[in-house]
């Protein structure tokens, strides 16, 4: 079981979660983070990391966020692997909670 990234990542994209993963799963867009379900190791390391609590274990998305992991499949397979921190947006803490953010997400 892997872990999964959702909506409030979208436009937000601290990447605090990235250099603690051992296994090297997440992938990067150009405004949001996924984890690919087939590197991901389920450590959970990354979970408490994320500042807009976006990331779930497979089987604790929200019902509403499930078609995330989807995504987080899909996009990890086209999105290259990131090892370190990425710089958030300049606005990223102004989308923290913001809901139906789905259509903003940039493939």
């Amino acid at each position: 079981m892997a872990f999964v990234v959702t909506e409030n990542c979208i436009k937000c994209k601290h990447g605090d979660c990235v250099p603690v993963c051992p296994a090297d799963a997440f992938h990067e867009g150009p405004n949001f983070l996924v984890i690919n379900p087939e590197e991901c190791i389920d450590c959970g390391l990354c979970e408490p990391e994320c500042p807009v609590n976006a990331i779930y274990q497979e089987d604790e998305v929200p019902e509403d966020q499930i078609v995330f992991i989807e995504i987080n499949e899909e996009l990890s397979a086209k999105w290259p692997v990131i090892t370190e921190k990425c710089e958030p947006p300049a606005d990223a803490n102004s989308w923290e909670g913001v809901e139906n953010k789905l259509s903003l997400l940039e493939r």
